[in-house]
């Protein structure tokens, strides 16, 4: 049996005191108990705020080193986590008493911006935040105040963006998703290019959001080429799907990268050839090409599989043309080869993307852009900088590789 915890003396003592002073009810009673101190013990400290800056307390009638004096009070309704609760504030002669409890000009101490930025990360609309603070805490925050609340998010977007890349990553994934934004009167779909990488050690980070108007080449290019300027010098893999020129582009800025086209992506290609009534036998015949022990074996079951699936000749054309793509995975191991040979990693963060941009459709990019990168500081949050499962598999496996071993010797410290 667990022992019991200390027993709270000075919190059972308040406890009495206020049951007998207000005898609630309910629980709505007690919060509105609790309320009616908030008053007093703000005042209190703020009286103890007034004794420090003056030099001496309120009842003190003798010397004083100073002219200043106390003078009165201004009263005001603050904001609090239990609704709002009037508190006098004391003022002295010459104005000079900047209070640290309640500075000057605010009204809100409940922390109220971390909890609106932490419910507009998770894609609650204006509105829902603020009918949600209202019937939490008891007092209404207008639209444009939550605007400006988020709007500081912003800054650090866009500091975010442009910081430093380390400069090296022994995987990239890359990957588009597309949302809706209002423009020039009209609402166009906008692809939000996005790319995952894992460092050396496994250690997840989003290297940055690009908005464009389109997918394509020239655009995953001019997206390299800044990832190069912000700092990185050299990727191991690349995962991608089959964005027409963007392994190419890929190798023109990163000249020792692999690039590997996403499985995935190639068995859905392949199935919109084969009947609903085959898909799972063709699935399960693919997986046992990518998935066999060794190249030998995967071209053994590739020649079985192009004569079984003969009557679809598109299906079988998809692999036929991307074969090189998985011949390459079996240069690596197997925790290697089940790190690289799909986009899942970064199509997890876009779906993450999704349940929050799913509402409709934004009023520019920057509302985009900031509600991305709210959703990113909570990811960080769930990764808490731990590397990816098995990693210790998978670095031990590149180390095999001497040629790979040499790179990343060479940027390990960074």
């Amino acid at each position: 049996m667990a022992p019991r915890r200390k027993r709270n003396t000075k919190g059972e003592t308040i406890a009495r005191m206020i049951m007998e002073q207000y005898k609630p009810q309910n629980k709505e009673d007690m919060q509105d108990a609790i309320k009616d101190i908030f008053g007093p013990m703000f005042e209190a400290m703020l009286q103890g705020e007034m004794d420090a800056h003056l030099g001496y307390e309120s009842n003190d009638h003798g010397y004083k080193n100073t002219e200043n004096r106390r003078n009165g009070y201004i009263d005001k309704n603050v904001k609090t986590s239990y609704g709002e609760v009037p508190v006098s504030v004391p003022r002295d002669r010459d104005s000079s008493f900047n209070p640290q409890l309640i500075p000057k000009r605010t009204r809100d101490v409940s922390g109220i911006e971390d909890k609106v930025i932490a419910m507009y990360a998770k894609g609650m609309s204006q509105r829902d935040i603020a009918d949600t603070i209202e019937d939490i805490y008891g007092f209404e925050i207008s639209h444009e105040t939550i605007s400006e609340i988020t709007d500081h998010v912003v800054e650090k977007a866009q500091e975010w963006q442009n910081r430093p890349l380390k400069k090296f990553y022994t995987f990239l994934f890359v990957d588009c998703l597309y949302v809706s934004i209002k423009k020039e009167y009209e609402t166009k779909s906008y692809a939000v290019y996005v790319i995952l990488g894992y460092d050396v050690n496994g250690i997840k980070d989003i290297l940055g959001l690009w908005i464009s108007e389109s997918e394509g080449k020239h655009n995953w290019m001019q997206i390299f080429d800044e990832i190069k300027a912000r700092g990185v010098e050299d990727v191991l893999f690349i995962s991608m799907d089959g964005v027409s020129g963007l392994e190419e582009g890929a190798r023109s800025i990163f000249k020792n990268v692999v690039v590997q086209r996403c499985i995935v992506h190639l068995i859905r290609n392949s199935v919109k050839y084969i009947p609903s009534k085959d898909y799972k036998k063709f699935t399960a015949h693919l997986k046992k090409i990518y998935g066999a022990s060794s190249l030998k074996a995967a071209e053994a079951e590739f020649e079985r599989f192009k004569q079984t699936w003969s009557q679809y000749p598109g299906a079988v054309d998809v692999w036929v043309r991307n074969w090189s793509h998985v011949e390459q995975l079996f240069n690596y191991g197997s925790a290697v080869r089940k790190v690289m040979y799909t986009t899942n990693a970064v199509e997890s963060v876009n779906s993450s993307f999704r349940k929050v941009t799913k509402k409709g459709s934004f009023p520019n990019e920057q509302a985009l852009i900031k509600l991305l990168y709210l959703r990113i500081t909570e990811l960080y949050k769930k990764w808490n900088g731990r590397p990816v499962p098995n990693w210790a598999m998978v670095r031990n496996q590149l180390a095999m590789d001497d040629t790979i071993q040499e790179r990343i010797m060479k940027y390990e410290k960074f």
